[in-house]
């Protein structure tokens, strides 16, 4: 009698096929982690050891002076509060308007619906550019405007499609017998269609919510006073300025060189690394909370009945 194994079919045999596809599996987790492992080690190393590329797997002389440091930057907690209204709200506005506008394509009694429907698709395919979209968002009064991060991304052309997509694949049944009733389109929408859409809306809050925290150009080519900057375009800002920031942070405390632990002052390289690491935590920790609606939704439209 054999013990029941993934690696062996119900005769025991060794499925050979099996195990070149864990092994693939494993070596391509490996690959994607080991970049972020890399460098989280590097963040709490000696950072003397760091900057002459001496650590590989392994972290040496632990600290955690580089979070300190980084944290301690002027104007991270209201870059850091910017960047979570803007991503919370941004993903909150997004999924309402894209998610509703799905919604209304997917009736074939909608007036214009296919025009608008086109319409739509096509902005997926061409964009104006830089320079009229800064001209517009000027010309709407969104320059050192809070709205300017919320606005442009109520309506999204590829979300409208994958919700669209994800309506049309539910039962029709399900809205006529609310529609019988008397219930209109908001009260269909709200109270039915909402509630059996949340692997779709997962996948979409995912998408929306990492492109929310990760943006930074608006913020560069829109804002000029820094209580509107985001983490990202701040955190940006010191990554290019790494050289002159641990230039700095090494001066102010060369008059304390007997209290001053030299393993542990910032380097270029430090300041990288744990910047990087500052900015993308955030998202890892969010994602595997929604990695099995995420899965799901993303199947939409796979599978043809």
């Amino acid at each position: 009698m054999y013990e029941k194994s993934i690696f062996r079919n119900r005769n025991g045999d060794l499925r050979i096929a099996d195990v070149f596809i864990y092994v693939i599996f494993i070596l391509f987790v490996i690959i994607c982690v080991f970049p972020f492992y890399y460098i989280f080690v590097n963040t709490i190393s000696d950072n003397l050891l760091v900057s002459t590329g001496q650590i590989m797997l392994l972290p040496r002389g632990i600290h955690f002076e580089n979070y300190v440091s980084i944290f301690q930057l002027r104007g991270l907690g209201t870059a850091a509060f910017i960047s979570f209204a803007r991503t919370v709200l941004g993903t909150f506005g997004t999924l309402v308007c894209s998610s509703f506008l799905g919604y209304a394509f997917s009736k074939k009694e909608m007036w214009g619906r296919k025009i608008f429907y086109r319409f739509t698709i096509i902005t997926m395919y061409f964009h104006a550019g830089i320079i009229p979209w800064f001209l517009t968002m000027r010309a709407l009064g969104l320059q050192n405007n809070f709205l300017a991060y919320v606005l442009p991304f109520l309506v999204v052309p590829f979300y409208v499609v994958l919700f669209k997509t994800y309506i049309e694949s539910l039962p029709a049944s399900l809205e006529e017998s609310a529609q019988l009733d008397g219930a209109g389109y908001f009260i269909r929408f709200f109270k039915i269609i909402l509630p059996l859409s949340s692997p779709i809306l997962a996948t979409i809050a995912v998408f929306s919510a990492v492109l929310q925290w990760n943006a930074f150009l608006d913020t560069l080519f829109l804002m000029t006073r820094s209580e509107m900057f985001t983490l990202q375009f701040l955190l940006w800002q010191y990554l290019s300025e790494a050289n002159a920031i641990a230039a700095i942070m090494r001066a102010g405390a060369a008059g304390m060189a007997d209290a001053i632990d030299v393993s542990r002052m910032l380097t270029p390289t430090s300041i990288r690394m744990t910047i990087s690491i500052v900015v993308t935590l955030p998202v890892m920790l969010v994602y595997p909370f929604f990695q099995r609606f995420f899965l799901k939704g993303i199947m939409i439209g796979a599978v043809k009945g």
